[in-house]
């Protein structure tokens, strides 16, 4: 813990106490609390403007953010789960269904990670077997059959790598969707809500519109694998997060993400309902500018999103 982190949580327990002294006392101090509420307001405002890419890393991981059936249940209504990818097994890394949202009926799809130790094992950490990307693909082909938008939730390390998952075309499956996703006929609005790795995040992410938390990281591999390979020791994760440029506002930058959703201040985790609005509005808004479109220009502009990202060079 950094002595500036210390300051904050001494400063977070001299007002519980305050407000807790009150409340047993039945005395009113709202006027002694306000100087202090503001100044802890400040201080964290500060913190967050000097955190580090890897401190970004950490609160991405952060066990008490929304996870993605935090996400669909808290936008939309209705919600109905369908399972299964109808060749294998059903993945619950990887969860999808229908729900009311944004005016209309979309398919909700998204990792999902456990909070327990218990949960976070039949997740499997929120890294996804072939079978949840088949899963994904099936529900995106059902969506556009009844002309649905689709909607998708990324928070996931990466794709499970275990031999079983390679044996049954980990690789083939990813692939499959990104083609699949880049030709389907119905709006694609994906919102990156806590770690996006790898092919594992871009296998549900290949969207019309990208958007993303503003303490959630997207990177073509972990900081710790970066290092694992560059340095042979994870101990230089730090130094490997800030050369990926994996934060919201580097990918901004880069023109890789269209949108950042601001987070309640510390993070989602200290506000998850108003981190879940947020969330909502931006998709819903988006979601309903892409159904104006036309299929076929549809296609087409999200095809060339892709084609033009990146820096290259005629010879």
């Amino acid at each position: 813990m950094t002595i500036e982190q210390e300051g904050l949580d001494e400063l977070r327990g001299q007002i519980e106490e305050l407000r807790t002294k009150a409340r047993e006392r039945g005395i009113d101090v709202t006027a002694e609390l306000r100087p202090l509420e503001v100044q802890l307001d400040v201080a964290q405002d500060e913190a967050m403007s000097r955190m580090s890419r890897f401190h970004r890393v950490k609160l991405a991981r952060n066990q008490d953010r929304p996870f993605a059936l935090d996400y669909i249940q808290g936008m939309g209504v209705d919600w109905f789960e369908l399972k299964g990818d109808r060749a294998f097994r059903d993945d619950p890394a990887i969860v999808g269904g229908w729900a009311k949202f944004a005016g209309t009926t979309a398919m909700m799809i998204g990792h999902q990670k456990g909070r327990e130790m218990k949960e976070n094992l039949r997740r499997n950490f929120g890294s996804p077997h072939p079978e949840g990307y088949r899963k994904a693909k099936r529900l995106m082909r059902l969506a556009e059959k009844f002309n649905r938008p689709v909607v998708t939730l990324i928070d996931t390390q990466g794709a499970y790598p275990g031999i079983g998952a390679e044996e049954r075309g980990q690789g083939e499956a990813i692939a499959k969707n990104l083609f699949v996703m880049a030709g389907l006929r119905v709006p694609i609005v994906t919102c990156v809500i806590g770690e996006g790795g790898s092919g594992g995040a871009l296998g549900i992410g290949v969207a019309d519109r990208v958007l993303m938390m503003e303490n959630a990281i997207y990177s073509v591999i972990s900081p710790e694998g970066c290092a694992a390979i560059l340095w042979r020791s994870s101990e230089h994760a730090d130094v490997a997060a800030e050369a990926l440029k994996l934060t919201a506002g580097d990918l901004l930058e880069l023109g890789v993400i269209d949108e950042v959703i601001e987070e309640p201040r510390g993070g989602a985790h200290k506000s998850p309902d108003r981190a879940i609005a947020a969330v909502g509005r931006s998709i819903e808004r988006h979601v309903r500018e892409l159904m104006k479109i036309d299929p076929e220009a549809l296609v087409a502009s999200r095809r060339e999103k892709y084609y033009s990202m990146g820096a290259w060079e005629e010879v």
